[in-house]
């Protein structure tokens, strides 16, 4: 059935509903090839910040909706934590994993949609098999945290600037005798408006997705200027990019003034920069010299630090949790002046160290981080009562979790893709596909930049760069649905 312009209904073409039938079915088993390592686990997998996730949602949707405000909403994304908690109520966490993968699953459906219309649903299956297999897009997927969200949003952001226009006359070849609707390359308004959605979400989730979606935006407007189809159209369109942006940082700004009385894009962060600065040695051979005179909050303990940023902030002792509550209000403060007094201080070395940490980050990307942890299951008991008993029998509170195999897989897999990628350059310069090339300048930017982002401003951390590295086997797969496209389209057109 489909709605008529007067508001009625008639049956769809049979070729049509038949289609539409077999496309949704082709998402939900892309998205439950996804979710097999949270099954194999028997739960899903989680981080010790996944249970401050599950339980922030209740405590802000408290404020929200009910005026019951409390004095601490946590660190981490109030957004996640408002958007997952209608699908756990702090008591089954699966329906979480089943929304992510449908949402990557629908994700990478429209965008091999975009590239090879024809027989997309088995080209799409034959993909998301080794993508679920060989890399790490299923491991985050069914990860209980909002890292699989940036991905997704970065996604969207391909569709709606590049993919959202129709079929040129030269891209119709050979496709005159599909079925209506089969062959389709545009987005429906529907689809639009869950893209907008979705990766206003994914931005929203993490710090770090805003910080990539706005270099991500600039870079496509850079892009847009040199490309040969007209700029203001194209211009028109990163509009809406940019409209979403401006729409997570006005709801950030609104939602952390309301809860804590002072608009700000991130709420109680910690002191990432600065842990970072005195991780690498300018920030504490700048403290060593300066204490005696500038007093800062953190000379106070400046004996005491550690000289790693991840113990820094989450250590309890040396660092961020050995502070005052009044400590770190002025910490909070100082810490832009400190560190840009550091880099002033120690230009060359500050950006050799940040140098190497980018490069660290770039080739950090194994499957680790799924380890037991004797706080998360502490934390049960208060968040997940009933499911606790599940947890425990579960490979990963066993610690029986194929980590390291995993982690060659995935080595393997990227190296093979950029290798393969490599070769095709040649006949892919040829073909000249638009989509493609927007594509690949949309993964290879976010892969890149996200280890700048990630390993510069915070902690080199596999985590970072396992979430993203799936990106590049995937724009593998899809190039050679690319080029397995054009060489039926040429035949055709030599017939």
């Amino acid at each position: 059935m489909k709605g008529t312009g007067a508001g009625g209904w008639k049956f769809a073409p049979k070729g049509l509903g038949l289609a539409t039938a077999w496309h949704c079915a082709a998402v939900f088993l892309g998205a439950l090839l996804l979710s097999w390592p949270a099954l194999y686990n028997g739960f899903p997998l989680l981080y010790p910040d996944s249970m401050t996730y599950l339980d922030d949602g209740r405590i802000v949707a408290r404020a929200v909706f009910l005026r019951d405000f409390s004095e601490y909403y946590g660190m981490r994304s109030l957004f996640y934590s408002l958007g997952i908690l209608p699908w756990h109520w702090n008591i089954n966490p699966w329906p979480v994993i089943y929304l992510q993968c449908l949402l990557v699953a629908w994700a990478v459906w429209l965008v091999v949609r975009s590239i090879a219309p024809r027989q997309t649903a088995p080209r799409y299956l034959a993909l998301m098999v080794p993508v679920s297999l060989l890399t790490s897009a299923s491991w985050y997927s069914a990860f209980l945290m909002p890292d699989i969200l940036g991905p997704v949003a970065y996604l969207a952001i391909y569709l709606l600037a590049f993919a959202r226009e129709g079929l040129s006359r030269t891209e119709r070849v050979g496709l005159e005798d599909c079925p209506r609707g089969t062959a389709r390359r545009r987005l429906s308004r529907t689809e639009r408006v869950g893209l907008y959605l979705a990766a206003g979400w994914g931005i929203a989730a993490h710090a770090s997705h805003f910080l990539l979606a706005a270099g991500l935006c600039v870079l496509l407007v850079v892009y847009a200027a040199f490309e040969r189809r007209p700029f203001l159209g194209r211009l028109r369109v990163l509009g809406e990019v940019a409209a979403i942006l401006a729409v997570v940082a006005g709801a950030q700004m609104a939602l952390h003034g309301y809860l804590y009385g002072k608009p700000s894009l991130n709420g109680e962060r910690p002191p990432y920069l600065l842990a970072r600065v005195i991780a690498d040695g300018p920030g504490r051979w700048y403290l060593e010299g300066h204490c005696e005179k500038a007093q800062w909050a953190v000379c106070g303990h400046l004996q005491e630090l550690s000289g790693d940023s991840d113990e820094f902030l989450w250590g309890e002792e040396g660092g961020y949790e050995a502070f005052s509550d009044g400590e770190r209000a002025r910490l909070k403060q100082e810490e832009m002046p400190l560190v840009l007094a550091t880099a002033r201080a120690y230009p060359r070395e500050q950006l050799e160290r940040s140098a190497a940490n980018f490069r660290e980050q770039l080739l950090a990307f194994g499957l680790y981080g799924f380890d037991s942890n004797p706080w998360t299951l502490g934390q049960f008991d208060y968040v997940l009562p009933k499911a606790r008993a599940s947890y425990l029998a579960s490979r990963q509170a066993r610690d029986e979790l194929p980590l390291d195999t995993v982690t060659s897989i995935q080595w393997w897999t990227v190296l093979v893709s950029l290798a393969a990628m490599g070769t095709a350059i040649p006949l892919l310069w040829r073909h000249h596909s638009a989509r493609l090339a927007g594509l690949s300048l949309v993964i290879f930017s976010m892969v890149i930049l996200n280890a700048g982002v990630t390993g510069v401003l915070s902690v080199v951390d596999d985590r970072y760069g396992c979430r993203m590295m799936w990106l590049i086997p995937l724009l593998a797969g899809v190039m050679g649905l690319d080029w397995l496209e054009e060489r039926k389209t040429a035949r055709e057109g030599v017939r």
